[in-house]
């Protein structure tokens, strides 16, 4: 009997400001999502409200690139992408 690895490899999700302190995580390892709008709903199942805290705005890079210029919800991602997300920043 032969035996194969797999390796799994995982997307690096990172989280900035007030998404830390909702998680309670920076990063995350996650593999599966096929979009940015799938990541997002895992996220939603992760930790159930994550969308709602995005609802004030949002900016989210995929490898250093927004994705208001990439294909939005649409972009495409793989397993060994780098997706940071950011919520509005405060200020006054």
């Amino acid at each position: 009997m032969r035996r194969t690895r797999f390796k799994v490899i995982f997307m690096l999700v990172k989280l900035f400001a007030t998404l830390i302190e909702f998680t309670g995580k920076r990063k995350l390892g996650i593999s599966g999502p096929r979009t940015v709008g799938e990541l997002l709903d895992e996220l939603d199942r992760m930790f159930p409200g994550f969308k709602k805290e995005l609802e004030q705005g949002y900016i989210i890079l995929v490898n250093g690139k927004n994705i208001e210029h990439l294909q939005g919800f649409d972009t495409l991602l793989s397993d060994e992408d780098t997706v940071s997300i950011f919520p509005p920043a405060g200020g006054g």
